[in-house]
């Protein structure tokens, strides 16, 4: 209907200003004109302006409800028409203005209701941006590469051979728990560590092999400031021949500059793990107060980032590589660790509650 409208509107203001230009011209053959243009117009409607621009309700205005408008200018020579054209006209012309003009009229009613503060501030738009957890798995990602290490990934759903078996955890270890674990079935479960990419990776490639897998793992933890269901992780291996547990040492120290500032210094722990031998937990000294204690690193003056060792001889047999010939070490950081310690963040759970006042703020 609105196209229609705008049609006749500027076919009649055509007519109208070839009318009034040209004097000796035939009104009857000109308001037959007019005529049939206001009668092929259907009613209008309350909704006829639904979707008009505001240069459209102009000429509308222009047209039909000014009084210097086309439809009021056809009005002065309507005497000299034939007593039926004229009637003809006539009707038209005050069906249009009985409908119309009170649509135009509440519409501008409408418009000028509507107040607008332009000293008032804006809305922000929405933008969005990198999850803190990705932001630093990025990071850690370019990190390693410049470390030399390649990049590998495995998958969520794991087997019990390459989550357990093959890492040296035998079958009434613990660690193999229902309670441990998130199983789909009595040989499949959600992997509970990024360990099982290293295995995948060995049994397809020999030595020398260097890689680092992030990724997401599971373990059935009470949620709480400091544990979650649900974490990320970054798994590195090095095995070649002549690795020793200097270059462990070297690369996690590298890492800890790289990641975490030129001040941070590294502490390794004695610790255990089935498919390292020795084994070591991994400290960093907290960036925030240099060591003397804070709340970042609970007043230890040390950063709990993960676990580390020699990959162990078991292991390495597991995937078909030499222990007497290649030795390597592998390690496990906790990304989201990594995130709550450069941000001085005191609750896991912020990073997966998905509150955009506090995500906004990386």
């Amino acid at each position: 209907m609105l196209r229609s409208y705008l049609a006749a509107a500027k076919r009649l203001e055509t007519l109208t200003q070839q009318m009034e230009s040209d004097h000796e011209a035939d009104l009857t053959a000109f308001y037959q004109k007019v005529a049939e243009t206001l009668e092929s117009l259907p009613e209008p409607t309350e909704d006829l302006l639904e979707g008009a621009d505001e240069q459209e309700r102009d000429l509308l205005t222009r047209v039909f409800a000014h009084r210097k408008g086309a439809l009021s200018r056809l009005t002065r020579f309507m005497a000299l028409l034939p007593q039926e054209l004229r009637r003809r006209v006539g009707k038209q012309i005050n069906r249009i203005r009985n409908k119309l003009v009170p649509v135009l009229k509440q519409k501008q009613k409408r418009a000028a209701a509507v107040v607008v503060d332009v000293t008032a501030p804006g809305i922000a738009p929405q933008i969005g941006n990198r999850h803190i957890v990705s932001a630093i798995i990025d990071e850690v990602c370019d990190l390693m590469c410049q470390l030399g290490f390649q990049f590998a990934e495995g998958p969520e759903v794991e087997d019990e051979w390459h989550n357990f078996v093959a890492l040296n955890i035998p079958e009434n270890h613990p660690a193999r728990d229902d309670s441990d674990n998130f199983y789909i079935t009595d040989t499949l479960l959600l992997r509970s560590q990024t360990s099982p990419v290293q295995i995948r990776y060995m049994e397809k490639h020999s030595p020398p092999i260097r890689i680092f897998a992030p990724g997401r793992v599971f373990r059935p933890d009470t949620v709480d400031a400091s544990h979650y269901y649900m974490f990320h992780q970054v798994e590195g291996l090095w095995v070649d021949e002549g690795i020793t547990f200097a270059h462990l040492k070297t690369v996690l120290y590298q890492f800890g500059k790289l990641m975490l500032g030129d001040k941070v210094n590294l502490r390794l722990r004695p610790s255990y793990f089935p498919f390292t031998e020795p084994s070591a937990e991994i400290d960093f000294s907290c960036f925030v107060c240099g060591g003397k204690g804070c709340p970042t690193c609970r007043h230890k003056g040390w950063l709990e980032m993960g676990g580390c060792g020699m990959v162990d001889p078991n292991v390495l047999q597991a995937c078909n590589i030499d222990p007497e010939k290649y030795t390597g070490f592998a390690f496990g950081i906790g990304i989201d660790r990594i995130a709550m310690a450069r941000y001085g963040i005191n609750d896991i759970r912020l990073l997966f509650q998905n509150d955009e006042r506090f995500l906004r703020q990386f």
